[in-house]
């Protein structure tokens, strides 16, 4: 369902009786989400409902950075590494992950907003105070169900505020995540593909 143009006020000199749009009474889509004018950058769609990002703490941009330039180093030519773009899972639900690696294939061209779920190999999600649940559950199990095999989980820990990356592969059998490693000064795996990234140069960022 489409929503409903945001409502003005009667009188010229009236206050408006919202600022924000109405959602309709099933939700909202993800056609609402491409078409709604004026939403914020980085709103994203769960469960039908519409998500605000609250501004980003330092942390959450020098790591997003740091994870795709060492994603990118070593990338096959048959993955692109993206980052803070829609991932569309199905018609209420279309999360951003900070980071996501894609099936080339998935990039068709340059205006392209979103990618389906079926093309992501990889979602990462940098916590952040205001999303702790979404990153912690919510996204992860609609990542799992979606079949996204990999997952990254990324927290900020210590008085230094060095990154721990918390690493995710999916069961097919019961089709969520099993933690397979736990990485706080290198982040060293295999698969998707051979990786090597130093976490403590974002001291140097």
């Amino acid at each position: 369902m489409t929503a409903e143009p945001i409502s003005e006020a009667a009188a010229p000199d009236a206050e408006p009786t919202s600022r924000w749009p109405v959602p309709p009474a099933d939700g909202w889509s993800v056609d609402d989400l491409f078409t709604l004018p004026n939403l914020p950058p980085h709103t994203q769609l769960i469960d039908g409902s519409l998500v605000f990002v609250s501004p980003q703490r330092d942390f959450h941009s020098i790591v997003i950075d740091l994870l795709v330039s060492g994603l990118r180093r070593t990338v096959p030519p048959r993955f692109k590494v993206r980052r803070e773009m829609t991932v569309v899972i199905d018609r209420k639900n279309a999360p951003e992950p900070d980071v996501s690696l894609l099936r080339a294939e998935a990039v068709t061209e340059r205006r392209q907003t979103s990618f389906r779920a079926a093309d992501v190999v990889l979602a990462v999600e940098v916590v952040s105070p205001e999303s702790e649940s979404r990153d912690r559950d919510t996204k992860p199990r609609k990542y799992a169900a979606a079949g996204i095999a990999h997952f990254w989980l990324v927290e900020m820990v210590g008085e230094d505020a060095r990154p721990v990356v918390y690493v995710y592969e999916r069961d097919p059998v019961t089709k969520s995540y099993t933690v397979t490693g736990i990485h706080h000064n290198r982040l060293k795996v295999s698969v998707p593909f051979d990786i090597d990234i130093d976490l403590t140069a974002i001291d140097n960022l």
